[in-house]
C-alpha cells in the first residue's frame, strides 16, 4: 500500500509508469452502499468521469488472474504530507538502453530526478513520482 495525497492521480501515474491498469470502480455498488446508508456521499468523489471511492485506489498487474487474488498496488488516502523517506520503494528495469529515455518521459509526467548510483557493474538512477514517493529506474 501506497499513502498518498491524491490516490486515483498517483494511481494513474503509476499504472502508465508500470504499463499496469487501474482497476476499475463499481459505481452501481458504490451508489447501493450509499443508499443503504453503509457509506456517505461525502466517501466518494467523480475520477475521470467516474464515480469512485475517494479513500483509494488500486492498479493491477497485467498477468493477474481474473479470479483469486490480483496482483497489485494500492494507494491509499492520508491527509499528511510525505516528509521522509519512504521505506519501501520500487525498482523499475528498463534496461540500460532504455534509461535515459524513459528518465525523460517520466520527467515531462512530473517525476523529479534526484541522483545516480552505481554499485559494480550495476547503475540507477533514483527519482521521486509527482508525490515526493523515491523509486529506481534501471
Amino acid at each position: 500500500m501506497v499513502d498518498s495525497a491524491d490516490p486515483h492521480v498517483l494511481a494513474d501515474w503509476w499504472a502508465e509508469t508500470l504499463g499496469w491498469t487501474v482497476e476499475p470502480t463499481d459505481e452501481d455498488f458504490i451508489r447501493e452502499m450509499i443508499a443503504k446508508g453503509y457509506a456517505a456521499e461525502s466517501e466518494t468523489r467523480t475520477h475521470r468521469g467516474s464515480l469512485v471511492w475517494k479513500a483509494g485506489a488500486g492498479i493491477r498487474h497485467p498477468d493477474s488472474p481474473p479470479e483469486g487474488p490480483p496482483k497489485r498496488i494500492l494507494f491509499q488516502e492520508v491527509p499528511e504530507a510525505k516528509t521522509v523517506k519512504n521505506r519501501v520503494h520500487l525498482d523499475v528495469w528498463v534496461g540500460a538502453d532504455n534509461v535515459e529515455a524513459t528518465l525523460e518521459k517520466l520527467k515531462s509526467r512530473g517525476a523529479e530526478f534526484l541522483w545516480r548510483g552505481r554499485q559494480g557493474p550495476h547503475s540507477w538512477v533514483t527519482m521521486a513520482d509527482p508525490e515526493g514517493n523515491e523509486f529506481c529506474v534501471s
